[in-house]
């Protein structure tokens, strides 16, 4: 064992603004898992309604394109400092991912 370890203790302020930071971070994921579950039953409702499909689609599509989008930046922490690569690399993604779907949808269509 190493006698040379130093321990670091937290003065109360330093504490006080960790604690705050927690809370402030845990409100926020708990009102970001409300809001998507308020978006799944709006999605459950529209199918359970018996609205057209060509409604239902674009609604469920946009509904879980929120979804994907709060759980990255709040459960995957990606709203955090010092996130930006991994950011920027999950929008090239998103990008390439979207532009390969609207290319073939327009070769589907116009072929």
């Amino acid at each position: 064992m190493s006698h040379d370890a130093h321990v670091y203790v937290k003065s109360q302020t330093e504490y006080e603004y960790a604690r705050k930071k927690r809370r402030e971070s845990m409100r926020g994921q708990v009102t970001t898992f409300g809001i998507m579950i308020f978006l799944t039953l709006i999605s459950f409702s529209t199918v359970i309604a018996g609205f057209s499909m060509y409604f239902i689609l674009p609604v469920i599509l946009l509904l879980a394109s929120v979804q994907v989008v709060l759980q990255l930046y709040y459960f995957m922490h990606m709203s955090e400092k010092n996130h930006n690569v991994p950011a920027f690399f999950l929008y090239v993604g998103a990008f390439f991912g979207f532009v390969f779907i609207i290319t073939f949808l327009t070769i589907v269509w116009w072929g």
